[in-house]
């Protein structure tokens, strides 16, 4: 049964554009997401393979700068949960083509995003500021528990599996938790709404958290695959990001679908 996003007396107007409506998720939609995601990711491997390559950067950039500078881990990963949904998108581009049987190209994939740039931008604005607190956030937190300076790799290594600074540990989960969940409300279904429909930021943000708290069980399940999939593709040297991340990326799409639903 679909839920449609309250507005004025519950009902659009007439002539209004189309409304958005949170649809009910089973709990099991996100391995159906995943086998729609494949398929997807199998029909169109070379522009997959591009993505990949792209996804894979960013996983190595985040390995060298946990390497050298550690403490501005948290800003990286939340640069890359920034940049990813965006890169995503041309990944949701090959998605919509296929399903109005369209034959999909990498250009048009990597232009797809000219035709919303009102609603994109402030969405990366809303986003960015997100990313900036949730860095300076994580910078409290080591400038806190390391007061003689910034840690080594070492140090922070010995700082994570030292049972003695559980305080660090949980402080440091805490902080990441917040804004990860914020990021991924916003994000889990905005994006790909604003290429299909070109819908305004907001209308999409909101949608996108009702999307979450509406199906909550289901969308901390899809969170939690997620999250093994891109752990278990860091290792070794990262190279399972080479079909995880495009896998993903299609699979959101399909999450968006089944989430979202339009009442003309």
């Amino acid at each position: 049964m679909d839920h449609p996003i309250p507005g004025p007396e519950g009902a659009a107007a007439a002539g209004d554009p189309p409304r958005p409506q949170v649809r009910r998720i089973p709990l099991g939609a996100p391995l159906r997401w995943l086998a729609r995601g494949a398929n997807d990711l199998v029909a169109h491997p070379g522009i997959a393979a591009f993505y990949g390559a792209c996804f894979w950067a960013m996983g190595l950039t985040l390995a060298w700068v946990f390497s050298h500078s550690p403490e501005y881990t948290m800003t990286i990963v939340s640069g890359c949960l920034l940049v990813g949904p965006f890169l995503a998108m041309g990944l949701y581009e090959v998605s919509l083509r296929r399903e109005r049987g369209e034959a999909p190209s990498l250009p048009d994939s990597l232009t797809c995003w000219d035709r919303h740039l009102g609603s994109m931008g402030l969405l990366v604005l809303v986003l960015t500021v997100l990313e900036l607190l949730w860095g300076r956030a994580s910078l409290v937190v080591f400038a806190v528990f390391f007061d003689t300076g910034m840690p080594s790799t070492a140090s922070v290594l010995q700082a994570v599996f030292n049972p003695r600074n559980w305080q660090f540990l949980a402080v440091y989960l805490a902080v990441g938790g917040v804004f990860a969940a914020l990021v991924f409300c916003s994000t889990a279904v905005s994006i790909p709404m604003i290429l299909d429909r070109d819908t305004d930021a907001v209308t999409a943000a909101l949608t996108s958290f009702g999307v979450v708290l509406q199906n909550l069980a289901t969308m901390l399940f899809w969170g939690a695959l997620v999250v093994a999939l891109v752990l278990a593709a860091l290792w070794p040297w990262a190279l399972g990001i080479l079909v995880v991340g495009p896998w993903l990326g299609h699979a959101t799409w399909h999450a968006y679908r089944d989430a979202v639903g339009w009442q003309d």
